[in-house]
């Protein structure tokens, strides 16, 4: 559980000792916005973003890094390894393509980004030699499933410091986020919010109205005190400020418990055991 006296900048220490901020901004089909939203981020004090290469905007997330004028080491930067550079064969090209759209001669982590059936396991030796190197301070995994990460950590002589998955109040996922607090790997959830498809909510708009919060806010603050990292998604720079600001308030326990009994088991992305991309 994470302690209520927490800053924007507060960050958990990864299983390497390395630092990685506790909110990020996720830039997934931000588009044409990315710059500027990655910008109004990092001006509200956000200083972790997160990207991948097949959302197609590594390049702004790039531009907007550096125009900031925040040096490159006060930011937490993520981007991940797509599906298809897995079954080619061109792990390492596609590195470097993401350090060169980021302009960056390292990312603080690099992740596979789904657990593609008899590739993963060698793109993660791939993933080892780019951490040894120090390209890639920290690598991980998303969309993992328990199977996956404990074949992985058989052959691995590395572990994740991170699995990204998807998560929020109908999909608390806490078998899996059981398993990775016992092997040392950090949780972040993707879709923290549900995709929005959760404020209307009426345990969650009752609970908004209690703490004098908005329905995004509470959720956020519920992830957070679960000890999982979150990067919620907008392009607004009003919402990208809102949800920054859950580092003021805390969820009592029998809230807590409140969300935690929202579980549906209902995914509104892809399952990690039938995606065919």
């Amino acid at each position: 559980m994470m302690e209520a006296a927490m800053r924007l900048d507060e960050s958990l220490v990864l299983n390497n000792g390395i630092k990685m901020p506790v909110l990020g901004l996720g830039v997934y089909k931000s588009g044409e916005n990315t710059k500027q939203a990655v910008l109004d981020a990092l001006e509200a004090g956000y200083r972790h973003i997160d990207v991948a290469s097949v959302y197609g905007n590594e390049n702004e997330v790039g531009q907007a890094i550096r125009e900031s004028g925040i040096p490159r080491e006060e930011i937490f930067v993520t981007t991940k390894l797509w599906n298809d550079d897995m079954r080619a064969g061109i792990q390492k090209e596609a590195f470097e393509k993401s350090l060169e759209r980021l302009q960056m001669d390292y990312v603080d982590l690099y992740l596979l980004h789904w657990p593609v059936a008899e590739h993963y396991l060698p793109s993660w030796h791939i993933l080892e030699n780019l951490n040894r190197e120090g390209r890639a301070k920290s690598i991980g995994v998303s969309n993992f499933q328990m199977g996956h990460l404990m074949d992985l950590m058989a052959h691995a002589t590395v572990v994740p410091v991170v699995n990204q998955i998807e998560c929020h109040p109908y999909l608390s996922q806490q078998p899996l986020c059981s398993f990775c607090r016992k092997t040392g790997i950090q949780v972040t959830a993707w879709a923290p919010l549900g995709r929005a498809k959760v404020f209307e909510d009426a345990v969650i708009k009752g609970l908004a109205e209690k703490y004098g919060q908005t329905p995004a806010q509470v959720i956020l603050r519920w992830e957070l005190q679960r000890g999982i990292i979150v990067i919620p998604k907008s392009v607004h720079r009003e919402r990208i400020i809102e949800n920054s600001k859950i580092f003021d308030f805390e969820l009592v326990p029998e809230d807590m418990a409140v969300m935690d009994g929202l579980n549906k088991d209902q995914r509104f992305g892809p399952s990690p055991d039938t995606f065919d991309f």
